[in-house]
């Protein structure tokens, strides 16, 4: 059966992963500018409080883990009133060692191990629109246990620990993914997914995405009319049917361009595409440029 959620994590490529040990104590607070890759982070031992732009405050204690799929501006602190040091992660060096906020004796009120990665998809802002801002999960032993391993093998720089690393990610954003599907995620992939009746739809856009479908079509899938369906969907996923049908079929077939292992009537062929010139016509208006001229320079980086 096909798995949309792999598919999706596939396609983002994550790799290059960097982490650090965070710690605070006494009366501290810290305000990191808004970065852009996802970051992640787990409690190993304490409390304090996170707040991230557009979303409500939360409470870390040891055994939470957040992932940041956009990583927005947000301030970590402990939970006494004070002015936060600000932060800008693009510019900060990378630091060694533990990073220590508040007071700097004693033991900390709070333990934390954070990082991010980079996505090394040109589509990873469309395909990550389709996740939640803001993932917060509590009691789930494996993330933090995955958030471990990863520091370890950043840490020690083992021959192989690339590829390790990226496999590595791969795991933990599953896991951390379809922990929240359902009702509770935010719409977007999770949630369709989590919808019994859509997702039948959905792994049928992925199982086929160049199979002519339309919304009548997919509502049959789903066993719902086209009204409710169609309303359903938008309400899930955030998009309608056919425009989630498109930015599937886009972000396959920059990958293949980036392949190059096929030409373009092929890709056009695997993305439901009658001709060439109808699929470069749609790749331009959706992409912003041709799909040769979208080849060229993505073989030039």
């Amino acid at each position: 059966m096909t798995d949309p959620l792999s598919q999706l994590i596939q396609l983002l490529r994550p790799r290059t992963v960097f982490t650090k040990g965070i710690s605070g104590a006494g009366r501290w607070a810290v305000r990191y500018s808004k970065f852009g890759h996802p970051s992640f982070c787990t409690a190993i031992e304490g409390s304090c409080r996170l707040a991230v732009d557009g979303e409500a405050p939360v409470t870390l204690q040891a055994g939470d883990f957040v992932l940041l799929p956009r990583t927005p501006g947000f301030t970590i602190s402990g939970f006494d009133p004070v002015q936060p040091t600000f932060i800008d992660p693009k510019a900060a060096p990378s630091p060694v060692g533990e990073v220590r906020h508040g007071r700097q004796d004693g033991e900390p009120d709070v333990r934390l191990l954070g990082g991010y990665f980079v996505l090394d998809s040109p589509d990873a802002g469309l395909l990550v629109s389709l996740l939640p801002a803001l993932m917060h999960l509590r009691g789930i032993e494996r993330l933090s246990t995955l958030v471990r391993i990863v520091g370890e093998e950043a840490r020690d720089e083992r021959p192989g620990h690339d590829l390790v690393l990226a496999r590595l990610v791969e795991v933990m954003l599953v896991e951390a993914l379809r922990s929240i599907e359902g009702e509770s995620a935010a719409p977007g992939l999770l949630r369709g997914l989590g919808d019994a009746r859509l997702a039948v739809a959905i792994r049928q856009i992925h199982a086929d995405p160049a199979h002519p479908w339309t919304v009548t079509e997919l509502a049959h899938e789903a066993a719902l009319s086209r009204s409710v369906f169609f309303e359903r969907f938008t309400r899930a996923v955030g998009v309608p049917p056919m425009e989630y049908l498109l930015v599937w079929r886009m972000a396959i077939a920059k990958d293949l361009l980036r392949q190059r292992e096929l030409d373009l009537a092929a890709v056009a062929e695997h993305v439901g595409y009658s001709s060439a010139s109808t699929f470069s016509t749609a790749f331009s208006r959706h992409v912003g440029q041709p799909p040769g001229r979208y080849a060229r320079m993505a073989a030039a980086q």
